[in-house]
């Protein structure tokens, strides 16, 4: 299984992006028999709900080194900050460097908009990996896995989560805003740079930067308006690094709650006194944790629709990927 296997639709289901959103997934995860005893980790969730709106491309690391499906156990050895992957029953076969190459040798992850990684495997396992110390017993560190690192290594921007992880709505949720707002630079700007496409770009974030990070959220501002001209590769690539940055832990309530009120003053023209109160109602319940964000964001999506500019509309906080996509969202 040196090539990618595809399945899911990847149809973009509200128009956020032109192309299929394609992310990859650990092989055992889509049902493939590819585990140490030719069994698997199917995701119901993965595959009944995800591929909906995302194109899987599935890799197995161990079965691309050839270390065959019916194989021996693996584990990480001697530290967690250097392991080493190892057979469980014979630690003098290193056999770190076959999966590190496995990697290296598919080009097409590099094309990836996101992956998910089966949860606390030797190879796969993105973090709380045991690591066994040569007296047999658990480092009491834990750490990735061998290609989960590299991965990490050679892909720093790319969003990437483990499956078990993504059962938690926030985690979920940040996740898949984190896999089309990757994507959706990629298209719009790094496949056809210039500064004004970075600028729109910028412009289509702001609320949703503000909800997670104000002080990044003024700093990747300041970078745009401080430009002077220079290497415009050199000012998308900080800015990409920045933004990915900006948007890599859930937004707080306390943050959501101030970007939905900068949003209702784009209304306060048009609404009457009962209709914002009402909002300010429902936005002081939800930062009290008595309503989910669906509550105050739809009301002020009905308003918008009806009265908002362009560019209040288009602001992708909005509606950061499709909501059908995820069920858990009215939790959060």
């Amino acid at each position: 299984m040196n090539n990618l296997s595809i399945i899911g639709s990847g149809k973009a289901a509200n128009g956020l992006n032109r192309q299929p959103i394609t992310v990859g997934i650990s092989a055992c995860l889509i049902g493939n028999k590819v585990r140490y005893n030719a069994g698997h980790t199917q995701s119901r969730l993965c595959l009944d709900l995800l591929s909906k709106c995302f194109t899987f491309t599935s890799f197995c690391p161990e079965v691309a080194a050839d270390l065959g499906i019916l194989r021996p156990t693996m584990r990480l050895t001697v530290d967690s900050t250097s392991p080493r992957l190892v057979f469980s029953s014979d630690e003098s076969f290193d056999l770190t460097s076959e999966l590190v190459n496995g990697l290296q040798k598919n080009s097409e992850i590099g094309h990836l908009d996101g992956y998910i990684l089966m949860k606390t495997s030797p190879s796969c396992g993105l973090d709380r990996v045991k690591v066994y110390q040569a007296n047999g017993h658990p480092h009491p560190l834990r750490t990735a896995g061998v290609f989960a690192r590299a991965l990490k290594k050679h892909y720093p921007l790319m969003p990437i989560e483990e499956e078990g992880r993504l059962q938690d709505d926030t985690l979920f949720d940040n996740f898949l805003l984190r896999v089309y707002a990757y994507s959706n630079f990629k298209k719009e700007v790094l496949e056809r740079p210039s500064l004004h496409h970075l600028m729109v770009f910028h412009s289509s974030y702001k609320y949703l930067l503000m909800a997670h990070n104000q002080d990044k959220a003024r700093a990747l501002g300041r970078l745009l308006g401080t430009y002077d001209g220079g290497s415009l590769e050199t000012l998308i690539d900080d800015y990409f690094r920045a933004f990915i940055e900006a948007i890599s832990k859930p937004a707080s309530r306390k943050n959501h709650t101030n970007a939905l009120f900068h949003i209702l003053g784009y209304l306060k023209h048009n609404l009457s006194p009962i209709a914002r109160e009402h909002i300010v109602i429902k936005i002081h319940n939800y930062n009290k944790g008595l309503t989910p964000l669906t509550t105050p964001l739809t009301l002020l999506k009905h308003y918008l629709m009806q009265h908002g500019t362009n560019y209040i509309k288009e602001q992708r906080y909005l509606e950061p990927y499709p909501e059908k996509i995820n069920p858990m969202a009215q939790y959060l």
